[in-house]
């Protein structure tokens, strides 16, 4: 059974256990889409009459692709599950002859870069709620705009925690073309993606002070 297809209680559970998954990565997910539920949420108790024809139907709009990311983190997050197991039994391969040590290594840097791609994805969509509550902040109902802080906040989360995992897999990448390739995606999103989210945090907490 899928992990979005579990409890609450069953995925916190299984985080807290022995067990290699759910793991870091998992979780960044996780938070992003409830990160981006939130900003759903919002959109769908702020397009009232109070709105002009433009601004409901960009609300509307909002609300769409929140659902669309929200879907797809889920779905990311049983895929980390799934990327990290040949990394799991990439670990565990022989390295008593030079033969097995080289084909290893071989092995170990495909799951290695495979593992990239969840948490890579992870970082694109968080970066992309965070640019969602950003503009939603300005549209949203006072009833509910302290979710958009909480909301803003989770996707900040997953944000950088997607980040430790892409770094910790490059770390032990040997390829530099694709180090820097993945590199190039993710450096500029993260102080980007930070940035807005504080500015959105900001204007939450004057709003509710």
């Amino acid at each position: 059974m899928k992990w979005i297809d579990r409890s609450v209680n069953d995925f916190v559970t299984e985080l807290g256990s022995k067990s290699a998954v759910p793991g870091g990565g998992g979780a960044a997910a996780l938070l992003g889409s409830i990160g981006v539920a939130l900003a759903g949420m919002v959109a769908n108790f702020s397009s009232t009459k109070k709105k002009t024809e433009d601004q409901k139907a960009r609300i509307a709009e909002l609300l769409e692709e929140s659902q669309k990311l929200q879907q797809r983190l889920l779905e990311l997050t049983d895929l980390d599950a799934e990327n990290f197991l040949p990394l799991s039994k990439a670990y565990g391969l022989p390295t008593e002859s030079a033969e097995q040590k080289e084909e290893k290594e071989a092995v170990l840097e495909q799951a290695l870069k495979k593992a990239c791609e969840v948490p890579l994805e992870i970082v694109l969509i968080c970066h992309k709620g965070i640019e969602l509550h950003h503009e939603l902040v300005h549209l949203s109902s006072k009833l509910v705009i302290s979710d958009i802080g909480v909301g803003v906040q989770a996707l900040k989360a997953g944000l950088l925690s997607a980040q430790l995992n892409v770094q910790i897999n490059l770390k032990l990448i040997k390829d530099e073309d694709f180090i820097s390739k993945i590199r190039k995606q993710v450096d500029p999103l993260i102080p980007d993606g930070v940035k807005k989210a504080d500015e959105v945090y900001e204007i939450v907490v004057q709003a509710v002070s």
